[in-house]
């Protein structure tokens, strides 16, 4: 979808940018949709603010953002591995699971759900 939007931007000349404040997989998907997007012009990301956050994942350089870009992986899929070891060291007390059940998302409109 983030594609098609980008795409459909660029129909109209309008560049695309993605925010993104989030742990190695969601980046580089985002970093996979930016290169494969010609409007693409930013990728916004908060990475920097978490010492470890290249540690959760091996396949990339470190650090992962080297003079203002990301190289886009050629291995397949995403182009990383998951370092599980890393993300069990700085997985919370208070959240102790990766993809634990939740009915968080059962709802229809997103101001039904707890945390909205």
């Amino acid at each position: 979808e983030t594609k098609k939007i980008g795409d459909t931007a660029q129909d109209y000349g309008i560049s695309m940018a993605l925010h993104m404040s989030a742990m190695p997989v969601a980046q580089m998907a985002s970093v996979h949709c930016a290169a494969a997007t010609e409007n693409f012009i930013a990728l916004e990301h908060h990475h920097v603010d978490v010492p470890w956050w290249d540690d959760l994942v091996s396949g990339l350089p470190k650090p992962a953002v080297q003079d203002g870009f990301m190289t886009v992986p050629d291995a397949p899929g995403l182009g990383i591995e998951l370092n599980e070891e890393a993300i069990r060291e700085h997985t919370s007390e208070k959240d102790p699971g990766y993809f634990e059940p939740t009915d968080e998302w059962n709802e229809l409109r997103s101001h039904d759900r707890l945390w909205s």
